[in-house]
């Protein structure tokens, strides 16, 4: 079997512009280069200037660095847009499929008929897992969070799959990489099954990709689970909306972690630890929770009056979003799915949810929230759909999980395959105590 993903040869020439960025400190100047991508803001090469100058820059939290090179997406905050390879996020949410978009993400290029045949086939018989990991879910505690669980079950993936964890093996890669999209689904079905003392549910591969997932999770031995075609759907447009979001903290994560060459399960593994954190892939698990705190329609004014004061400490989760400084793309698409969910369903009588919908029509008409662009995002129409699905919400950020690794999966094989690529190694402005002696215990 040959290798799918698509060659990537960087060439940073290509980007440089004619322009630089002169620096003038301590009575010397430096001219940075300029370089310009395809599309978004030009940035400036500093990656020389220590040893030039001995100054290092600072910036932190990253957020006006760019860590490394990227083909595969983009994000442009104040448009609102998010591009998979070129393709904007609407157009695959609502006309493609989850397997397509991954297939897009890993090689550049969406597939023809029969390399998605080719693709889906491989995926679907990848789907089982050793059975030994069966004794390795056993050892957590039943009442484990099932993000422990995919944390520690990935990570030993790569005891049990020795055959591809050779980095520099452009077939090993491939292996790891469809390994970990078909096999990542069935561990975090496990972990659900296990937290609520069911059995495991194998894999079918009759079933899609979402309609599998769905299976594992709900179906039970005592007799014959069907998966809603509608349900199917909106799941695969979470996966799909949840696939990639270019340089985040986890995709960061995963990247500086096999920029030391560490084997891909466990650098997918690193990605999902740093995702469990309510900052980031935890933000709908939030969203729900503070729903839960509000409690009914009637308490709404109280709680949008503690938003507006800037005073209280109190937060709205799921509203607005650190890069979309316009509405968040993904949450046009999700807010259909949600409703089409809820509809289907027929769930009208959750209190909960009568407090999300009447949130979300006070965002979307109230001036505070308009002039402030606090609109719902993804977290807050996908926490809502999690929950109308039947998942608890220590499920959430696992359903996050499934869905991120396959950009993580891309991103990971951007990097290795970055001829440039070096051990990941950010600076530090030192505050700590100057050198001095050590003191014998007994003189202190």
């Amino acid at each position: 079997m040959k290798e799918q993903v698509n060659a990537m040869t960087i060439d940073r020439s290509a980007r440089q512009t004619n322009e630089t960025a002169r620096l003038e400190v301590g009575g010397e100047s430096y001219d940075l280069p300029i370089f310009q991508g395809v599309v978004g803001p030009r940035a400036i090469d500093v990656s020389k200037l220590y040893g030039q100058s001995g100054y290092f820059t600072f910036d932190p939290g990253f957020t006006s660095t760019a860590s490394c090179d990227s083909d595969i997406t983009y994000i442009d905050g104040d448009k609102g847009e998010l591009l998979y390879r070129g393709y904007p996020i609407e157009g695959l949410a609502n006309s493609g499929n989850f397997l397509e978009t991954a297939y897009l993400l890993l090689n550049g290029e969406l597939p023809t008929a029969q390399e998605f045949s080719e693709f889906e086939k491989a995926i679907t018989n990848h789907t089982m897992v050793h059975e030994q990991m069966q004794n390795f879910v056993r050892g957590f505690r039943r009442d484990a969070h099932p993000m422990a669980i995919m944390v520690g079950m990935v990570g030993a993936l790569s005891a049990f799959y020795h055959d591809s964890t050779d980095i520099n093996d452009p077939h090993q890669r491939m292996v790891a990489s469809r390994r970990m999209i078909a096999k990542i689904p069935t561990i975090a079905a496990m972990a659900y099954k296990y937290s609520i003392g069911q059995p495991v549910v194998y894999p079918r591969n009759d079933l899609g990709y979402a309609e599998n997932f769905m299976h594992m999770c709900f179906a039970v031995p005592a007799e014959e689970y069907h998966v809603n075609p509608v349900i199917a759907k909106a799941m695969d447009k979470i996966f799909i909306l949840h696939a990639d979001h270019e340089q985040n903290a986890s995709t960061s994560t995963v990247r500086l972690a096999g920029s030391s060459g560490a084997n891909p399960f466990a650098c997918i593994a690193a990605g999902i630890a740093c995702l469990w954190g309510p900052a980031h892939g935890g933000a709908n698990e939030a969203a729900l929770n503070m729903l839960e705190e509000i409690g009914s329609v009637d308490r709404i004014p109280e709680f949008v009056a503690k938003a507006k004061d800037k005073d209280d400490p109190f937060r709205l989760m799921g509203f607005g979003h650190r890069v979309y400084k316009n509405y968040d793309p993904r949450a046009t698409v999700m807010q259909q799915a949600c409703h089409e969910v809820l509809k289907e369903l027929g769930i009208k009588d959750d209190p909960l949810l009568d407090v999300a919908m009447e949130l979300e029509k006070i965002a979307l008409s109230d001036e505070y929230f308009i002039e402030k662009k606090l609109y719902p995002n993804i977290d807050f129409y996908s926490g809502i759909t999690l929950k109308a699905l039947g998942f608890p919400t220590t499920m959430f950020t696992v359903l996050f999980a499934l869905a991120r690794t396959t950009g993580w999966v891309a991103q990971w094989n951007e990097m290795v395959r970055d001829p440039e690529q070096r051990i990941g190694r950010p600076r530090q402005l030192y505050n700590g105590a100057p050198s001095r002696d050590y003191v014998d215990v007994a003189k202190r």
